[in-house]
């Protein structure tokens, strides 16, 4: 499992640094001027940083085994076979995002060059193209959800069987300890998949600049800045090393 955290700690501190400092700098000086190559190389470590997110179902599945099977935990998830999927994750969101990436960027941009959000989104770019041109690229889009929507059946399944597993613990404690930690997950890999999807997928008729900005925060900025609480603090360890950090400082004041 710790394993899979660095991994997913590196994802998500990447998707953040990819596109805060960006937007936080244009805040400041009051710009949202970006380059053309900058614009697609945002774009393109933001793609493969968010689809290898995918991790997560690879997690889903390390706890289902863990909890229901954890007598054949080391045939099925061996040292080789962690490293094997992580390194798949990794190369599926590599591979999305340059397929994403060449052909947004090779559609003519006909209507202006100025995006209407915080970084460079790639449904907001295909809005810039000409209506013929991006189709092949919705076809991309449609296949990329119908993954993302096969990860999240699986993701809901290993956790009924987890749950399951979970209410026969004869202990209250060991109830409650699993329940903390797994809808919390659950309820922001919904939050990640749902918004995401709308905002690739929602007809341009419902679409406006201030439901476009929530839309992407939600998918862009909050799963990632979330994971690391919800990992972190069930470590009784960490909490530990936190409480007395915070002791320390407030007894020296």
């Amino acid at each position: 499992m710790y394993f899979f955290l660095l991994n997913l700690a590196l994802l998500d501190m990447g998707t953040i640094s990819t596109i805060l400092p960006k937007s936080m700098a244009n805040s400041l000086w009051d710009s949202r001027a970006s380059s053309y190559l900058g614009c697609a190389t945002q774009l393109f470590l933001f793609l493969f940083l968010i689809t290898a997110e995918y991790l997560l179902t690879i997690m889903s599945y390390n706890r289902y085994v863990a909890i229901c099977k954890p007598l054949h935990y080391e045939t099925f998830l061996g040292s080789r076979a962690c490293v094997h999927m992580a390194a798949a994750a990794w190369a599926t969101g590599f591979l999305h995002a340059l397929l994403h990436t060449a052909n947004t960027f090779s559609l003519p941009l006909c209507k202006g060059n100025a995006l209407g959000q915080f970084f460079c989104e790639m449904p907001q770019i295909l809005k810039l193209s000409c209506t013929h041109s991006y189709l092949r690229e919705l076809g991309l889009l449609v296949v990329g959800v119908l993954v993302a929507f096969v990860c999240s059946v699986f993701i809901v399944v290993s956790y009924v069987q987890i749950l399951r597993a979970v209410l026969r613990i004869p202990s209250e404690q060991g109830r409650h300890k699993a329940f903390s930690t797994r809808l919390p997950h659950l309820a922001v890999v919904s939050l990640f998949l749902s918004t995401g999807v709308f905002s690739h997928l929602k007809p341009p008729s419902i679409s406006s600049p201030r439901q476009d900005l929530v839309v992407s925060v939600l998918y862009s900025v909050v799963p990632p800045a979330v994971n690391p609480l919800i990992y972190s603090m069930r470590n009784q360890e960490l909490k530990d090393a936190l409480w007395k950090l915070i002791s320390y400082n407030f007894l020296k004041d």
